[in-house]
């Protein structure tokens, strides 16, 4: 099999010395020179195209070589180097069409067709749903307004060190479902497996979370039709939704979370007006921050402060829901155009995104919705407990909560498409190195890994949990398997990123030198990870207190039991060291063929396009 050397990029006006002599060595003899120049004379018709030039220990001289690679480039709409070093693969050996064909069927590569803006609109709002619009009724009755603020704000604290940690390390290796490559590399094989099956089950988890929120979300207007009957009607239609390109996604995604981003931002103003005295109520101001109060009841102590600390403590896994998703930006690494610079400017956006989105909006809910609402603690449907919903009926807003429970329901089905690309994505990553069946490796031709879509949709099939129990009691057993699965997935980001300083700092490389380079570190990868582990063993309390309760334990801590079974049977399997030594840690496997890239953007032509890349 030939090996390429070095890679670059060039167009038909692109031409230059500086490329010429990158493709050139020292030693090069006359005969391969020669070649070359033939070869130039026929690559009119290839530079129109932008194809990649590759110079490989021998010339490329069969001109089915060339046709299979200039097929390649449109097959991935976009480079990827692993299309490319397949085809060169053959080279030297005879290649009929029917090898071609199935080649072509059995495509193991995902498509780099994710652009700036896409990627950018997703780290901001991409996830943003149930956790945010439903899940914050239960911290604000149970903490309070000021209680679940600082809890909100203490995670947030969190997940932003768990981000910048996650953003320096996908930017120096831009891989698809970089959180779980991440992990394998740089702590171990069996934590490696076992955090990306983990992974995996905290997105398709959450597809149920989501799926089960939608026909409650139509039944605020209309109970006529049965909730299982629209449970099946969106997961048939999100599932199809994940088997278009993922160009698709990017583009759906983008204006559902622009769609987002406004109905946030406008709510903010609508909330600021109606605190001020905007409506039939009057000036609210800190109203309800004296009575009823700013803490709330509390849980289980009769103690007033104990029970208040306890309703704090639980409102952590709320917070962690609701911020699930940040890290988005990891999985989408390896389907961006152009990851080197599309994954910093996403990254650095979620500092804003915490603040503006999750902060101000609890701030506000506080203030509009007093913590013993009895709304807040409705049975009967979870949308009906929506502290958003809530204040815009106090306000009495006509026709407003209509439009707001309709951007709800937007919100909810986009998060619920997110949830089983990034499922199908971690499934497919694991295919790829030989952890799952071969098969979830396995891609239509838009590059869609079809097995790892259906896979992921049928665990959503646990939707259907909330038909026959309280709608909020399912809903609340699925939040808590869900989110103590993707807090599992924070620690193996953070003591990734501990081994991979690690690692730089053993090859003398200074993360100065980094393309992104995460602040506050190493102490914030200390800080999260210790945090982090902590509210993992805590978050479980209720179910030993007043008395303990089997169904509650099991709730709470089966995502923590399935990781320990999964690690152990991984560690026996693989039999490998609990982590590897700092000089076996690869950092290079994938870095080395991405920064052989020139990547080169398409300049922004039109007015719309020259706003979006000024706003990404």
């Amino acid at each position: 099999m030939g090996r390429f050397r070095n890679l670059i990029r060039s167009s038909k006006n692109s031409d230059s010395d500086d490329d010429i002599s990158s493709i050139q060595e020292n030693n090069t003899s006359t005969t391969n020179n020669n070649n070359n120049n033939n070869n130039n004379n026929n690559n009119e018709e290839y530079n129109n195209d932008k194809i990649e030039i590759l110079q490989t220990e021998t010339p490329i001289n069969d001109p089915l070589d060339m046709k299979s690679l200039k097929k390649k480039k449109y097959q991935t709409n976009g480079f990827d180097i692993h299309s490319i070093s397949d085809s060169l693969a053959h080279r030297g050996t005879n290649i009929d069409e029917d090898d071609t064909e199935e080649a072509e069927v059995r495509d193991t590569q995902v498509k780099r067709a994710l652009k700036e803006r896409h990627t950018s609109m997703i780290a901001l709002g991409g996830t943003i749903g149930t956790g945010l619009f439903v899940g914050i009724a239960t911290p604000l009755a149970s903490s309070g307004p000021v209680g679940s603020l600082i809890a909100y704000i203490f995670m947030g604290s969190i997940v932003y060190f768990v981000t910048q940690s996650l953003g320096e390390m996908a930017t120096f290796i831009p891989v698809t479902s970089s959180i779980t490559v991440f992990s394998k590399r740089f702590l171990s094989p069996a934590f490696g497996v076992a955090n990306g099956y983990m992974y995996w089950f905290n997105w398709a988890i959450t597809y149920a979370v989501e799926v089960s929120v939608i026909g409650q979300v139509i039944q605020y207007w209309t109970t006529v039709v049965p909730l299982a009957a629209w449970i099946a009607i969106f997961w048939v239609i999100i599932t199809l939704m994940n088997f278009f390109p993922v160009k698709v996604y990017g583009e759906i995604e983008f204006w559902v979370a622009a769609v987002k981003v406004l109905a946030i931002i406008g709510y903010l103003i609508y909330a600021l007006i109606i605190v001020c005295g905007g409506s039939h109520q009057g000036p609210i101001g800190f109203r309800y921050w004296r009575n009823p109060g700013a803490w709330g009841p509390g849980i289980i102590s009769s103690d007033k402060n104990e029970g208040r600390f306890l309703g704090w403590v639980a409102s952590l896994i709320n917070a962690a829901f609701t911020y699930q998703g940040t890290e988005l930006v990891g999985i989408t690494a390896g389907e961006a155009a152009n990851p080197r610079k599309a994954v910093p400017r996403a990254i650095n956006k979620v500092v804003f995104r915490i603040v503006l989105f999750y902060i101000m909006s609890l701030f506000f809910i506080g203030l509009l919705v007093p913590y013993n609402d009895p709304r807040l603690a409705s049975d009967s449907a979870v949308i009906a407990s929506s502290p958003f919903v809530i204040s815009i009926t106090n306000a009495g807003t006509k026709a407003l909560p209509h439009i707001f429970n309709a951007i709800v329901m937007i919100t909810v089905m986009s998060a619920a498409n997110s949830n089983v690309y990034v499922g199908s994505r971690v499934l497919y990553s694991l295919a790829s190195t030989g952890n799952a069946p071969k098969i979830y490796s396995y891609v239509t031709r838009y590059g869609v890994p079809y097995m790892g879509v259906l896979t992921t949709a049928a665990l959503g099939l646990l939707a259907f949990l909330v038909v026959n129990n309280n709608a909020n009691v399912a809903f609340n057993w699925l939040v808590n398997i869900s989110t103590l699965a993707g807090l599992c997935a924070w620690v193996f980001i953070s003591l990734s990123h501990i081994r991979f300083m690690a690692a730089l700092e053993y090859r003398g490389i200074s993360r100065d030198d980094l393309l992104f380079k995460a602040k506050f570190m190493p102490w914030g990868a200390y800080y999260a990870t210790f945090f982090v582990t902590v509210i993992i063993f805590i978050q479980g309390f209720q179910a030993f207190s007043p008395k303990f309760d089997v169904s509650t334990f099991f709730t709470s801590y089966i995502s923590l039991i399935i990781l320990a079974v999964l690690f152990t049977g991984c560690q026996l399997y693989y039999r490998c060291r609990f982590f590897w030594k700092v000089e076996d840690i690869d950092i290079d496997t994938d870095r080395r063929e991405i920064e052989a890239i020139v990547w080169e953007d398409d300049e922004p032509k039109t007015a719309w396009d020259k706003f979006w890349a000024a706003v990404a």
